[in-house]
């Protein structure tokens, strides 16, 4: 029957269950909530309350798909955190009472270590490559970016992270600046397509180090706006392909000049992006120009399984199911973590 674990992954707004046995994926439901869309952003009381209603079908659905009986599980693998803790709250829960029903243990995951983990993720019938040991990643998402060396599937340590915005964060909040749909983030690549990267500049932070700052680029593009606005009302309307352009190549520079300083300081030239602004074009491409120039050996995790997902949570939860680190069932969400 081979080691069967159930994942759930419940940490903002999507709502995903996936199932994994002896390491190959062999379902993964995803539930969107298009609920927030008109706010611009996530209303966390409205995220938990549709959690609530996609719980119960999601894992069912998982569970149909993957073909298997209840019966079959080994573990039930949830997100601990960080996240939004009304969300994180009734994946918890939901875990708990399904391990305790089928007297199976119960396995915590940080989110951001799944992320991390997306690119062990297999599916029988297809090539998969994946980092050797130890590999320098990237992860940047909505809520954090950091610099992470990854020295075995459960030992990570961050060498470096955002003092304030995230990348991804910085993405939303300037996208909403120009009136664009949230999330931001994908709709600026896609407009960034039709304009010139170089048509304007912006600040960039001097941040020692291998931290990341990216609430001074917003206030620079703010400000910039607001001046240019002033001069012609229609400036962000004439403009706007290459305002998206020339933002997602400052916020991209930033982060390949840190991960090229972190690969000398490390030595490491496994090189692995995570979390959902890996899906970006802009990224993907600055990444893979230079690993050309620097000899880097460059893992790009597949598109599905950049932005939140239960497989990734499934795979991790495989790993420490193997190591034997199993969850008291007194154990409560988490909105951060400190480390892995």
């Amino acid at each position: 029957m081979g080691i069967v674990i159930l994942g759930i992954e419940s940490s903002c707004d999507d709502t995903s269950a996936a199932i994994v046995r002896d390491g190959y994926l062999l379902s993964n439901v995803i539930a969107n909530q298009q609920v927030h869309e008109v706010y611009g952003g996530v209303v966390p009381e409205l995220a938990s309350r549709v959690h609530q209603q996609h719980i119960v079908p999601v894992v069912d659905r998982a569970i149909q798909q993957a073909g298997i009986d209840l019966k079959e599980i080994s573990a039930v693998a949830f997100t601990r955190g960080p996240g939004l803790l009304g969300s994180l709250l009734v994946g918890t829960s939901f875990a708990k009472g399904l391990a305790i029903g089928l007297n199976i243990p119960l396995i915590d995951i940080n989110h951001l270590q799944g992320h991390v983990l997306a690119h062990f993720i297999r599916e029988k019938g297809k090539n998969h490559q994946e980092p050797s040991f130890p590999f320098l990643s990237l992860l940047v998402s909505g809520g954090h970016t950091q610099l992470i060396v990854v020295k075995s599937h459960l030992e990570m340590e961050i060498i470096g992270q955002s003092i304030d915005d995230a990348a991804g964060e910085a993405f939303d909040k300037c996208a909403k600046m120009m009136g664009l749909p949230y999330p931001g983030g994908p709709v600026i690549d896609k407009i960034a397509q039709q304009g010139n990267p170089h048509a304007f500049t912006f600040a960039l932070p001097q941040i020692a180090d291998l931290d990341f700052s990216f609430s001074g680029l917003k206030t620079s593009f703010l400000y910039f706006l607001r001046d240019r606005i002033d001069e012609d009302t229609n400036f962000i309307e004439k403009n706007l392909p290459d305002l998206c352009a020339s933002l997602q190549r400052s916020i991209v520079q930033i982060l390949v000049d840190k991960l090229i300083k972190a690969a000398r300081l490390t030595g490491l030239t496994e090189i692995a992006l995570a979390g959902g602004v890996a899906a970006n074009s802009a990224l993907r491409n600055a990444v893979l120009e230079t690993a050309e120039k620097y000899h880097w050996r460059v893992y790009l995790p597949q598109l599905t399984y950049t932005t939140d997902n239960a497989a990734m949570i499934a795979i991790t939860g495989y790993y420490k199911f193997l190591a034997g680190q199993f969850a008291d069932h007194d154990i409560v969400p988490v909105s951060r973590y400190k480390n892995y």
